[in-house]
C-alpha cells in the first residue's frame, strides 16, 4: 500500500517540466505507482493567477488549461470543500498565502502528505514529505 500525497503547486509545475528542483526522493515517490497523487483546485487557481500576474511566463501552456495537465501526469484532482476554506481562513498561523493555507487545510483534512520544499508550510501541523 502506498502513500497519498498533495503536491505544493511548485512540485506540481516542476514535475510537469522535469526541473532538478524537485529533490530525488520526491520524483521516486512521484513515479510509485502505489502511491496516490492530487493536485488541488487551488493550485489551478494559483498557477492561473501567477501565470496572469506575470509571475510564472514559462506556465504559459499549463496555465491555459490546467486539469488535463493533472490527468496526463497520473495525477488526482483534489477539489476544495467548505471544511477545508474553513480551516485555511480559521487557523490561528502566521502565513498569509491564501493557496498554501488551502494547500495545508486540506492535507490536515484529507490526511494527505504534502510535498513541498516551502520550509513555511512546516508551521502548519500536517505531514510534509520534502525528499
Amino acid at each position: 500500500m502506498g502513500v497519498r500525497i498533495l503536491l505544493d503547486t511548485h512540485v506540481f509545475l516542476w514535475w510537469l517540466f522535469d526541473d532538478s528542483c524537485t529533490p530525488a526522493g520526491l520524483k521516486n515517490s512521484l513515479k510509485d505507482v502505489e502511491n496516490e497523487v492530487f493536485v488541488s483546485a487551488a493550485s489551478v487557481w494559483e498557477i492561473a493567477t501567477k501565470y496572469r500576474l506575470g509571475k510564472l511566463p514559462q506556465a504559459g501552456a499549463v496555465a491555459k488549461n490546467v486539469p488535463p495537465w493533472i490527468v496526463r501526469a497520473g495525477f488526482k484532482p483534489l477539489n476544495v470543500t467548505p471544511a477545508h476554506a474553513q480551516l485555511a481562513g480559521a487557523w490561528q498561523i502566521d502565513h498569509r498565502d491564501p493557496f498554501d493555507r488551502m494547500l495545508a487545510a486540506q492535507a490536515k483534512i484529507e490526511d494527505l502528505g504534502l510535498a513541498s520544499v516551502d520550509k513555511r508550510m512546516a508551521l502548519f501541523p500536517i505531514k510534509v514529505i520534502a525528499a
